[in-house]
């Protein structure tokens, strides 16, 4: 029973020893950090200084939310005529135009390597014939793409 009492007694003090007191989180982000001689990508050196610690993961680091920006309205100007266009607002095309040059080229069944583009997009006013139809590589396809609808303006 004496040794019970003895390690009960013993106990709480060996816990005060071992347990270290930790510093509050407010204390460890004072702290300066060193930050050595360096050179960015552009060549400019930057000297040795002191910054502030970041900030721990425990202390909170999220940043206000900013204001939702509005939705920027196209200035793509449509043509006068109105356009058909199908379920999907998608503007609809004329499948016997597009077979009509396909034959008139010498590819009834399509280019390998080439797709039909509007020399006048049809969203630009552009007819939907064979007059207004080229072969067109994809690559050189996709590159207009990006760029065709600014020349409606």
């Amino acid at each position: 029973m004496t040794r019970l009492r003895r390690l009960l007694l013993v106990l709480p003090l060996l816990l005060s020893v071992l347990v270290v007191p930790t510093a509050p989180v407010e204390a460890t982000q004072k702290k300066a950090v060193h930050v050595k001689e360096y050179t960015k990508k552009d060549g400019t050196k930057v000297k040795a200084h002191d910054r502030k610690a970041p900030k721990s993961e425990g202390a909170n680091t999220a940043k206000p939310k900013k204001a939702a920006k509005a939705k920027k309205e196209s200035t793509v100007k449509t043509p006068s005529v109105a356009v058909a266009r199908d379920e999907r607002g998608r503007i609809q095309r004329s499948d016997a135009a597009r077979h009509t040059f396909a034959r008139q080229t010498g590819y009834p069944h399509g280019r390998p390597g080439y797709v039909i583009d509007h020399i006048k997009p049809l969203a630009c006013g552009g007819a939907d014939d064979p007059s207004n139809m080229q072969w067109q590589t994809v690559a050189a396809a996709k590159a207009k793409d990006k760029t065709e609808r600014i020349g409606c303006r």
